[in-house]
């Protein structure tokens, strides 16, 4: 049956607010979860799982057992998305919640190679993978929950909310790891590394219970009724390809850049050659993850007061340039001049993110949405994201300069400004005005009729 206007779902601020604040709950613990794993993949997995290998080999192979949770996302997309354009939104999000929590907790579990060999590196790969597909499937639901419940005019403030998971699960990540290597020169690697891990069956059982409670969403909801197609992955390959595509390239700087300002920089300013103090870095990331979730939100709510895609090409070009400051200040700048250019690189780069979440969901019409925007975030992170912090490397150590590295920044940011200009928007509301003309036609050929 169509919806009539007096009966068609209504896209209300208390409903966006409840489904927004679950998207907000469940992304900040699975992204603490992921980041936990890139901040100790960064620190000590490489002498822990890999201890053979010369010191940057090492962190290399640690950031290629990282790389996996990202080349695995695609799948997850495919299998959380057909879930999600099959049988609900809520459903999909709690599963994902639920292994992304259970995986990462058996990580601080693991026996390290010293115990067992080369079997340690391959669980911690498996369960890597595990966080990946979770993560895979996880985000687009969020960024839908929260979209679609929200007003037309509103959809890129409440678009922030998952988005907020981001700098949260950031900052609790780095601020437990820059308590935990302040305790000590060795409380870290002899296992202190293990406790961010174990907390997570804690965050499980609290973000399990906001998103069970949470509505479906009105669009999902709209699409059962006709119902749709029956291989979600199908139609969204047929009819969504340009658009994927679009999406894949919108996510460079948003995805990737966001990991060459945060895990590769942690390496670098580790390194010898440059000399910061683990614990110095750590304390910088925690400060600009904070800036970044700060204004997380006010920057969503410009987005829709001025144009969203404007917002966002703002942040691509202040990402470029200022990500030249933070590498250069790393090797010769006081401490309070790299807090600031780390604050400062975090926020352009959220004026990236916080607009994005609605951007890429507005890409596709409701038909296989779910599947559709979790290939596009998917696959740009497993490009993008999974493989910059180790082509970073590669560039650092064939070239010996960090502004390889730059190079690199600002190629993806070009790409990323090229994409958002081709880049289509589309509007919820538009599905039910169709149904609100249908039964407005209806009701006057009956009455011409009578």
């Amino acid at each position: 049956m169509s919806h009539t206007p007096a009966t068609r779902p209504q896209f209300s601020h208390a409903r966006a607010r409840r489904a927004g604040f679950a998207a907000f709950v469940g992304t900040a613990i699975e992204w603490y979860d992921f980041y936990i794993y890139a901040t100790a993949a960064a620190l000590v997995f490489g002498p822990l799982f890999f201890p053979e290998q010369d010191r940057l080999a090492g962190i290399a192979l640690a950031f290629a057992t990282y790389a996996v949770g990202f080349l695995v996302r695609p799948l997850g997309g495919i299998i959380f998305g057909h879930i999600g354009d099959k049988f609900g939104r809520r459903p999909s999000l709690v599963i994902t919640l639920l292994i992304m929590g259970l995986s990462t907790m058996f990580v601080g579990l693991l026996p390290t190679y010293e115990s067992i060999g080369a079997w340690a590196a391959v669980m911690l790969v498996i369960l890597r993978a595990l966080q990946g597909l979770a993560v895979g499937g996880e985000w687009g639901g969020a960024v839908l929950m929260a979209v679609e419940h929200a007003p037309e005019k509103h959809k890129t403030f409440y678009g922030g909310f998952p988005q907020l998971g981001n700098p949260a699960g950031a900052l609790g990540a780095t601020a437990i790891f820059a308590w935990l290597s302040a305790q000590g020169e060795t409380f870290l690697i002899d296992g202190g590394w293990r406790i961010p891990f174990l907390l997570s069956v804690v965050l499980i059982a609290v973000g399990f219970w906001v998103r069970y409670r949470v509505e479906e969403s009105p669009v999902f909801e709209k699409e059962v009724e006709g119902q749709n197609q029956s291989i979600p992955l199908s139609y969204a390959l047929r009819n969504n390809w340009k658009p994927i595509l679009l999406g894949i390239g919108l996510l460079p700087i948003s995805t990737g850049g966001y990991y060459l300002a945060t895990t590769f920089t942690t390496a670098y300013g580790t390194d010898p050659s440059v000399g910061l103090d683990a614990t110095f870095i750590l304390n910088a990331m925690s400060i600009a993850s904070l800036c970044e979730l700060i204004t997380c939100l006010f920057i969503a709510w410009l987005g829709d007061k001025f144009g969203r895609k404007r917002i966002m090409f703002i942040g691509l070009v202040g990402s470029m340039v200022l990500i030249i400051p933070q590498f250069l200040l790393m090797t010769g700048g006081s401490e309070w001049m790299i807090f600031v250019a780390f604050a400062a690189v975090r926020v352009a780069m959220n004026f990236t993110y916080a607009p994005v979440a609605t951007i890429l969901s507005q890409l596709f019409r409701p038909q296989a949405r779910y599947t559709s925007i979790s290939l596009s975030y998917g696959v740009a992170a497993a490009v993008w994201a999974g493989l910059s912090p180790i082509a970073a490397l590669w560039l650092f150590d064939q070239t010996g300069t960090v502004w390889s590295v730059i190079a690199l920044f600002i190629a993806m940011g070009i790409l990323g400004i090229i994409c958002l200009a081709l880049a289509p928007q589309h509007r919820d509301d538009d599905i039910f005005a169709d149904d609100d003309d249908a039964a407005t036609s209806a009701q006057q050929k009956e009455s011409s009729q009578s």
